[in-house]
């Protein structure tokens, strides 16, 4: 395809992943505007509130100042008159992140990946500067002008580039991924698909340790469904309000899953200077009225530290996967024996990886919340990375490390082989009509 048709492509689906993610925040502010304000409220002020909330969404800090009037009328401290707001509604990154992936796969198969990533780039970074200066200046809420236009930039540039690059890596560029792929099939005997399973067995881990982290919290609605109703009764919001505050507790959804992925980990997350919430004890201050925040565990306990079981079994999926394949190819090779150092460097691999992402999950999800000791809150990523990298190379290490009994068995798992079957029927062919 020619370079100026790939470029426009990648930069029509930036323009749209902009324009959508706009259009996004603007339709249920308009909504309020008409149900909540009967269409007496300024309408000037939509445009400027949709690309700060949609600014929010792109991990830039908004700095809220709030008018003294209002201080006294809501009996709010005077400290609480300017502070940060930076912990972002995880689900507009979530979304930015899966659509910038998957037109960075569309530049790949038009076979110059890396024009469409340029141009994708600079597409979102002229759509965020205009968003910026068309939304002026604000005395609500403000935002630094070279954060407002670099962190929606990365947002967008980078899972474009991961995108093309993984692509590029399972299907060839005839360019300089396909010369490291070249490279790495050069290598020894065990070491060739090393890079790969790595990153599948990362990726396969972090995956899991996500979904144990969401399946935690849809534990937990049963059981403190009643605080959450409570919660909802004490907003005293009218029908409208409830939709409008549902919608902005389900873009903090994946926030709060990334919450719980420190909670299950082990070392937990806090909410507030000098509070904390881990399976071995809560501390906790007066929370906000937010409904969400009831699914909080109010006590630790120590039958919830089996909680850090589940990233030690997701190591140990990613490692029977893993494992897997790596016999696969050294059956592919014609040999049946397994590389003892591979499989321990596997191991950590994969542990890295997962302690990688989950150290990156804890930043996206930490931050400021409000003012005073609400401008801490969220998970430590150091405390985080170091937890669940261990836990998941425990897991992933047993799978892999096996002995050579588990060997035989899975062998007979991948030539696909019925294992209560006789041995002297295995190699036995079917008789022919």
């Amino acid at each position: 395809m020619h370079r100026f048709l790939v470029a426009l492509l990648a930069a029509l689906d930036a323009a749209v992943s902009a324009i959508v993610g706009w259009a996004a925040v603007l339709a249920p502010l308009m909504v309020m505007w008409v149900f909540a304000f009967g269409g007496l409220a300024d309408w000037s002020a939509l445009w400027p509130a949709s690309v700060r909330i949609w600014q929010l969404g792109n991990f830039v800090p908004l700095v809220l100042t709030l008018d003294g009037d209002f201080l006294v009328a809501t009996g709010l401290p005077e400290e609480a008159g300017s502070f940060v707001l930076s912990i972002a509604p995880l689900a507009f990154a979530v979304l930015i992140a899966v659509f910038a992936a998957r037109s960075g796969r569309r530049a790949l198969r038009s076979g110059r990946w890396f024009t469409g990533v340029v141009a994708g780039t600079a597409t979102t970074a002229i759509a965020a500067t205009v968003g910026n200066l068309t939304a002026g200046s604000n005395p609500v809420t403000s935002v630094e002008p070279w954060q407002a236009i670099l962190l929606p930039t990365l947002l967008y540039a980078i899972p474009m580039l991961l995108g093309a690059v993984t692509g590029a890596w399972s299907e060839g560029d005839d360019g300089v991924v396909d010369r490291l792929h070249d490279a790495a099939d050069r290598l020894p005997a065990g070491w060739r698909e090393f890079p790969a399973l790595m990153m599948r067995g990362g990726g396969m881990a972090l995956a899991g340790v996500i979904g144990f982290a969401a399946l935690a919290i849809a534990v937990a609605v049963p059981f403190s469904g009643g605080r959450v109703i409570a919660l909802y009764e004490a907003s005293q919001v009218d029908l409208t309000g409830s939709i409008l505050l549902t919608i902005a507790q389900f873009a903090y959804l994946p926030t709060l899953i990334g919450w719980a992925v420190a909670w299950i980990a082990g070392p937990g997350f806090m909410f507030g200077a000098g509070t904390g919430v881990s399976p071995a004890a809560t501390q906790l201050g007066v929370l906000p009225g937010v409904p969400m925040l009831g699914l909080i565990p109010e006590h630790g306990s120590p039958l919830l530290l089996l909680a850090v079981l589940a990233p030690v079994v997701a190591g140990a999926i990613a490692g029977w996967g893993v494992r897997i394949a790596f016999r696969a190819e050294a059956h592919a090779e014609g040999s049946d024996h397994e590389p003892v150092v591979p499989r321990v460097m596997l191991a950590a691999g994969i542990a890295v990886i997962a302690g990688a992402g989950a150290a990156l999950i804890a930043a996206l999800t930490s931050g400021s919340l409000g003012p005073g000791r609400l401008a801490q809150a969220g998970p430590e990523p150091g405390a985080i990375a170091l937890a669940t990298g261990l836990e998941v190379m425990l897991g992933a290490a047993i799978l892999l490390l096996a002995p050579r009994a588990y060997e035989q068995r899975l062998d007979r798992w991948v030539r696909g082989e019925d294992e209560d079957e006789p041995a002297d029927r295995r190699n036995t062919a079917a008789p022919v009509d």
